[in-house]
């Protein structure tokens, strides 16, 4: 056991949250977000290859449901760093016990927790405040070639987002519904 992580379990086999512990004092304090080491057991032969922050302005904005498609699958460390969010993983997987099921978690600057997200899940997020900062560690780089996307709203993943759903970008709008082809992706 990690003096700077607990790593929690989900009802989804491979989807895990993080407990961050930080260290304060009357000054603040210092919170590790990832360490290799600590964490080996999540992402074995894994390296964390690209870091993304973003800002979303307006509550009830919904971001996602984003996926890589092999070989350029990836697994995300997600972090709130301001704000709060209800942060969504759907698994994909072929053939998993849980395919289509969704897990959420809420991560917000004061509850120190990481959501950990692997390969042949989708992700999104629906920001609970204004202004919500994000932070992900991902283990693949970005492929435009190689993205994929679920719709939001798509009745057959009958996900309860907190808040009515907004400011959908273009491109996230525009995801049809699955159809009763869709197998899920190799991972």
């Amino acid at each position: 056991m990690s003096d700077r992580f607990e790593i929690l379990a989900t009802p989804i086999t491979g989807l895990h949250a993080l407990q961050r512990k930080p260290i304060g004092d009357s000054r603040g304090y210092l919170e590790r977000l990832f360490c290799a080491d600590e964490l080996q057991a999540l992402i074995p032969g894994r390296d964390i290859v690209q870091v993304n922050h973003t800002l979303t302005a307006g509550r009830g904005t919904v971001r996602g449901l984003h996926f890589q498609h092999p070989p350029h699958a990836e697994m995300k460390f997600v972090h709130c760093l301001r704000g709060e969010v209800f942060d969504v993983a759907v698994d994909l997987r072929r053939g998993s016990p849980t395919f289509l099921h969704w897990h959420a978690e809420v991560l917000g600057a004061d509850n120190h927790r990481t959501f950990v997200i692997p390969e042949g899940f989708a992700h999104g997020f629906q920001a609970l405040t204004d202004d919500c900062e994000m932070l992900y560690f991902h283990t693949a780089a970005y492929s435009r070639e190689a993205e994929g996307g679920l719709n939001a709203e798509d009745p057959r993943l009958a996900i309860r987002w907190p808040l009515p759903v907004a400011k959908l970008s273009p491109r996230d709008a525009a995801q049809p519904p699955l159809d009763d082809d869709f197998q899920g992706i190799e991972t």
